[in-house]
């Protein structure tokens, strides 16, 4: 038989009646017993984000794309942006996969789905959103290499309303509730799955 002939449905259920019902359970799954296809899916759809990222500054200005992969139970972020203000600039995950301009404030709360406080120097932190600060070079551009915290997923992250990427105006403490005093949002780019 040709793989190319089995349907996505026919290799999900062989899958299930071949698994095991539970860690260590020793037994199949009962008839309609369709909880581990759901882990099967929602396993392969966190490992498999690869994601981009179309920044754009306030004014609406392409500042460039970067992308989003998982491993190791982490988010990286890479790419270059060009156009920010030269200095120190706090970046974050936001809850929310919108970007109106020019505030940015449609992106929502740092995604904290741990429900912990902001910064990773706060004994009681950080947000899974808490990423290190960039430095932008006097040429007003960046490589962006960045990674969230362990535990970060791509499942909760993609979640029904999206998320986004925000740039602050000046460097996170990585101390202060609940934006690490990185002020005005300056550029945003909603993560979009490719």
């Amino acid at each position: 038989m040709r793989i190319s002939s089995v349907t996505g449905a026919s290799v999900l259920a062989l899958f299930v009646a071949c698994s095991p019902a539970g860690p260590d359970s020793g037994q199949a799954p009962a008839p309609g017993d369709s909880s581990v296809a759901r882990d099967v899916r929602s396993d392969s759809a966190a490992r498999s984000l690869n994601a981009s990222i179309q920044v754009r500054s306030s004014a609406g200005r392409d500042l460039g794309t970067l992308t989003v992969t998982e491993a190791a139970q982490a988010l990286s972020f890479m790419g270059t942006l060009r156009g920010l203000p030269p200095g120190v600039h706090g970046v974050h995950v936001h809850m929310v996969g919108s970007c109106d301009a020019p505030a940015f404030t449609s992106a929502g709360a740092h995604w904290n789905p741990t429900d912990k406080l902001h910064g990773t120097d706060n004994p009681q932190g950080p947000h899974l959103g808490d990423l290190n600060n960039i430095t932008v070079a006097a040429d007003s551009s960046v490589t962006v290499q960045l990674t969230t915290h362990e535990g970060a997923r791509a499942q909760a992250l993609m979640d029904s309303d999206g998320a986004s990427v925000v740039v602050h105006v000046a460097a996170d403490d990585n101390h202060t509730d609940p934006s690490g005093n990185s002020g005005d949002r300056i550029a945003c780019g909603v993560i979009s799955a490719k």
